[in-house]
């Protein structure tokens, strides 16, 4: 680069604001990798397109999202001082955007961990009630927020339907399976014993009020160590999206059970879908198994 050492200008300002040594030293490979992208360039001459194509070049050799963001934020922190300081007439990194982090996929478990978890005996009312949570959760793909805003008056056993109240305060009915139905008869036939007078809510607590979110998480952790597995109920949400998906290929209708506004977010469960379709062919497949010794 020509003219003054305007990096080491604006690091030597960091360190005067009382910046960590640690952070001031991955700013400096930053702006050292900028200044290597560059050549003999001039500061003045950085527009977006040459801030995106650096991007681009760092990502080809192998940087991580999270490496090129920094990379970015340093760029960006760095132009805002030569601007400050009259070097550039317009800061042109507000035009680059900083690459988006790969989504990572939920962890789902298996159909035959779940049966195999449900199906553990209920030993007194909480238990049969934290039964019925759970084959609702499964069954019917509930946020924790829409399990623990059931009335009563939302549960159609009848029909197999609940009328759940989601995010925007936007209300769908799905489906409630035989299994889920069944699980919630026996709770019904015991919540009084435990709900108090007048209380609306489906799923209620030792005092007879809503049971809260927080204790839902505390109960499917206590039911998870009797079977010894780790979920939380976020999971079993995960859990009926993609076997649901598995089994019939239809990313609509699991947007509709789901509740969610876009497709984009569903489709997720089709990178689930294809995982485990990849899994099923490595054990499987002649060609992809390993030869043994």
């Amino acid at each position: 680069m020509t003219g003054e050492d305007w990096p080491t200008r604006y690091l030597d300002s960091l360190r005067a604001r009382g910046l960590a040594a640690t952070t001031l030293a991955s700013y400096r490979r930053d702006l050292d990798a900028l200044c290597g992208f560059l050549g003999d360039a001039c500061w003045w001459e950085l527009d977006a397109n040459r801030l995106r194509a650096f991007l681009a070049a760092e990502r080809r050799r192998g940087l991580g999202v999270a490496s090129l963001r920094r990379r970015l934020a340093a760029a960006r922190g760095f132009l805002a001082f030569l601007r400050r300081q009259g070097v550039l007439d317009r800061d042109p990194s507000p035009g680059v955007s900083p690459p988006r982090a790969e989504r990572a996929l939920p962890t789902v478990p298996e159909a035959e961990t779940l049966a195999a978890l449900l199906a553990l005996p209920a030993r007194d009312v909480l238990e049969w009630r934290d039964r019925a949570m759970l084959e609702l959760f499964y069954s019917s793909g509930l946020r924790l927020t829409e399990l623990v805003g059931l009335d009563l008056a939302d549960l159609d056993l009848r029909e197999g339907l609940a009328r759940v109240r989601g995010k925007g305060a936007r209300t769908r009915m799905v489906p409630v399976g035989s299994r889920a139905r069944e699980a919630l008869r026996d709770w019904l036939s015991r919540r009084g014993g435990l709900a108090g007078v007048g209380e609306t809510a489906l799923f209620v607590g030792e005092h007879g009020h809503r049971l809260g979110a927080r204790s839902v998480q505390q109960r499917l952790a206590r039911w998870c160590r009797r079977g010894g597995v780790r979920l939380h109920p976020h999971q079993l949400r995960h859990a009926c999206a993609s076997h649901l998906l598995q089994a019939s290929g239809d990313l609509r209708a699991v947007q509709e059970l789901l509740g969610h506004a876009r497709l984009n977010t569903t489709q997720i469960y089709t990178r689930l879908d294809f995982q485990h379709l990849a899994q099923v062919y490595d054990r499987a497949h002649p060609r992809a198994r390993k030869k043994k010794d």
